[in-house]
């Protein structure tokens, strides 16, 4: 009976999973990456932040050019305030700043450690009695479960600002009128629900870009098809889980 060849991409989804499960245990026992972690939220967080801060003020000046206008036809102004922070809470800012970080973060971190796994250097530090799982992967899963529920509190903030200010220009709807609205139809859960969805779409972000570089075999082309494939796996991840997480918390 012919054996079945399993698809890369789900071996390494399966390498992925492992190095999840390995992650935990090392993080169980208290290691938690030290001055990697920092150094590691460095290039996740404030290296990142002006990209995440510019596509917030986008998204929230967006929004009211599409949603603003009609409501303001249809005498329903005051609305605006309230269904752009709903939207941004709930589904745009944990989502798109997710997005953003992946193709920032995931690409850096699945071509560092491709390379360093072609390379042997991963290998060297085995051989020195080090777990590659605590010194590489540790740190990276310990940024982004940090920085990415910051980034997306700050995507949230900027477009909340951004929409009030073009509501007010624009539209002539004034600061108190949309913040107050804000207050109307927020749920003080939604804010918990943002911080949550950050943190998971950070574990995935982290755990799939860390998989995909350390399973990367062959020479130095095959880092960039890992890369790729990277942030591929991420982004249908992230949509999936988003689904199931949205159902959870608002469902």
């Amino acid at each position: 009976m012919a054996s079945v060849i399993m698809p890369r991409w789900l071996q390494r989804l399966g390498s992925s999973l492992l190095l999840s499960g390995q992650t935990f245990a090392a993080m169980a026992r208290g290691h938690w990456g030290g001055s990697e972690s920092l150094a590691q939220m460095h290039i996740a967080g404030p290296d990142s932040f002006l990209v995440v801060t510019l596509v917030g003020v986008a998204a929230g000046t967006v929004f009211n050019v599409q949603v603003a206008s009609e409501l303001t036809d249809l005498g329903a102004g005051e609305a605006v305030g309230g269904m752009l922070a709903v939207g941004l809470a709930r589904e745009i800012a944990p989502i798109l700043s997710a997005v953003l970080i992946t193709g920032k973060v995931a690409t850096a971190y699945s071509a560092e450690l491709g390379t360093m796994t072609v390379t042997e250097q991963v290998d060297a530090i085995k051989m020195l009695r080090t777990d590659p799982v605590e010194y590489l992967v540790v740190p990276r899963v310990v940024a982004l479960l940090v920085m990415t529920p910051l980034q997306t509190i700050a995507f949230f903030m900027v477009g909340m600002v951004s929409g009030a200010i073009s509501c007010a220009e624009y539209y002539g709807i004034p600061p108190t009128v949309f913040w107050r609205s804000v207050t109307t139809w927020m749920d003080p859960a939604d804010v918990p629900a943002m911080v949550c969805k950050g943190m998971v779409f950070g574990l995935v972000i982290a755990l799939i870009a860390c998989g995909w570089g350390l399973s990367t075999r062959g020479g130095p082309r095959e880092v960039g098809t890992s890369t790729t494939g990277a942030v591929v796996m991420t982004l249908v991840l992230l949509s999936l889980i988003n689904v199931g997480l949205t159902q959870m918390f608002f469902g």
